[in-house]
């Protein structure tokens, strides 16, 4: 365990137990004994390779916070198994009441007179070991490009690089915006459609010899049929 001023940190060796082509996860724990908020950033030397949830975050005072750690497949597997990956916690006092939406690049940049703390995160690559359940973390902040650079290696901020089977979000609104569309259009032909068929019974009521009525049939047929799609929808 690492014991910072403001946050312990519990491992600070991400062990993940490696497979070829298969996504893997690893997790670590935040403690914050503090009366203060905190807030924290997460950052790596390998910004492609990995998926953090949350990158960024608040712990609130006397509570924990879970963040996990995905690593995309890997197709070939290291010569001697030693991985030189890095991860960089950053954690900073935050106002009373802040939430990880209100967490800016600004609160971490140390020009500015802020007091970071920061503590690196070593990863190792050990033999697999049977699934356990991870529980997922809290509320996932938003990912500034900003990075740093310490003792040669250069730290970015950890994102979503790639899709997760446990997070499948973006993919889901996409759906929806998309299936929303389809049925705003289907609504549309639809209220067109019944305003023709109306328009037909009025005009081959009105004349003698009328329009066909298996047009007017057609046309109510087309009009169910759309009905049909749009549930299905």
């Amino acid at each position: 365990m690492s014991n910072g001023e403001l946050l312990q940190i519990e491992p600070v060796e991400l062990q993940f137990p490696f497979e070829l082509k298969k996504l893997i996860t690893c997790s670590f724990q935040l403690t914050n004994k503090s009366d203060e908020y905190v807030a924290f950033k997460v950052k790596t030397t390998n910004p492609k390779k990995y998926c953090v949830r949350p990158n960024t975050g608040i712990v609130m005072p006397n509570s924990t916070c879970d963040v996990i750690v995905t690593m995309q497949a890997q197709k070939e597997a290291l010569p001697d198994m030693q991985c030189k990956d890095k991860f960089l916690l950053q954690s900073v006092v935050a106002s009373p009441g802040t939430t990880a939406k209100d967490i800016t690049p600004e609160m971490f940049n140390k020009e500015l007179g802020n007091h970071v703390e920061e503590c690196k995160l070593r990863v190792a690559y050990v033999p697999p070991q049977p699934p356990s359940p991870v529980r997922e973390g809290s509320e996932e902040g938003t990912s500034p490009r900003a990075s740093i650079s310490e003792n040669g290696a250069e730290f970015h901020n950890a994102s979503r690089t790639y899709a997760e089977p446990q997070d499948s979000s973006s993919e889901a609104k996409a759906l929806i915006s998309k299936l929303t569309e389809e049925k705003n259009s289907a609504m549309q032909q639809i209220n067109k459609l019944q305003r023709e068929l109306e328009f037909l019974r009025r005009e081959s009521s009105r004349s003698r010899g009328g329009i066909p009525f298996m047009y007017v049939i057609i046309v109510g047929l087309l009009g169910l049929f759309l009905v049909y799609l749009l549930k299905k929808t």
